[in-house]
């Protein structure tokens, strides 16, 4: 199973490029990011986090001084904005408090402190949490998400079950540990749903077609 999904990881890798995924200029945007991404689009995100950039809001200290009123306006766009600022906010919160406002101090944690640490954050789920370890913390995870379980059915990689834990073990058991590799590969398996494995799929196009 190394060997095929090496494989597959090398012909995305061609087809499609390096994804530079998660976009964000810094860790504490990937964060914002992370959480305001929930049942939304990217689309709507950037919009919000430009918003917040705009204002100078992307700091730890700001976020969390700021009135929860004023951050529920500058993310509007992203929906639900009211429950993602408590959000954002429970977040922020423990990095202010308990990490001195220092995303440094949160990474130097490590991987299974952190993640235990993310998931006892109300509004934090598993795909937050791992989004947030992987891409702005740079931890060894993969991400599990609605195009990874799409990806593993459409082609015939897993026989289940199809829990978070299970999805997740399948990866990091079938390949190197390595940080650049689950972020690319993630971010290619949403290209390549994007793309080809829809609800509906479009396999004719498809260059994973013959593996």
């Amino acid at each position: 199973m190394r060997q095929r999904l090496l494989k597959i990881f090398d012909i995305l890798l061609e087809t499609f490029g390096e994804r530079h995924w998660w976009p964000g200029e810094t860790a504490l945007e990937v964060i914002v990011g992370a959480v305001l991404t929930q049942n939304t689009s990217w689309k709507n995100v950037e919009k919000a986090i430009t918003s917040l950039r705009s204002e100078g809001l992307l700091d730890v200290d700001k976020l969390y001084e700021v009135e929860d009123a004023v951050l529920a306006r500058h993310i509007r766009s992203s929906g639900y904005y009211n429950l993602k600022t408590a959000r954002l906010k429970n977040i922020v919160n423990v990095i202010h408090d308990e990490y001195g406002s220092s995303i440094e101090q949160l990474k130097n944690n490590g991987t299974k402190r952190l993640r235990e640490k993310l998931l006892d954050i109300k509004g934090i789920g598993e795909e937050t949490a791992d989004s947030i370890l992987l891409y702005a913390l740079e931890k060894r995870v993969f991400v599990i998400d609605a195009y990874t379980k799409r990806f593993l059915a459409n082609h015939g990689l897993y026989g289940g079950p199809y829990r978070y834990a299970d999805m997740q073990a399948f990866f990091t058991d079938s390949l190197p540990s390595d940080t650049y590799l689950f972020n690319e590969y993630h971010a290619l398996i949403v290209a390549l749903c994007q793309r080809h494995c829809l609800k509906v799929p479009r396999c004719v196009e498809c260059p994973l077609k013959n593996q």
